[in-house]
């Protein structure tokens, strides 16, 4: 969840991702595969590097919605 948060502000690299969420790159990188692969995330490559954002931004409010009723339950 931290992961699509983070790309709340746009496009960005795994090393870009890795470094604001304090984890080590290959964490990053098979995390967003599994979030590509299920349409959470899109990438794009520009040159070599390969850059990440969210395939639908509904997909936040999705998860403020649950955080929203998690809280709500405690």
């Amino acid at each position: 969840m931290k992961l699509l948060y983070v790309l709340e502000d746009g496009k960005q690299n795994v090393s870009m991702i890795a470094e604001q969420l304090d984890l080590e790159q290959s964490v990053v990188s098979h995390q967003l595969a599994t979030l590509r692969n299920n349409h959470l995330v899109a990438s794009e490559r520009i040159g070599k590097q390969v850059f990440y954002e969210l395939d639908d931004r509904h997909v936040l409010s999705i998860l403020d919605s649950v955080m929203e009723h998690v809280q709500h339950i405690e």
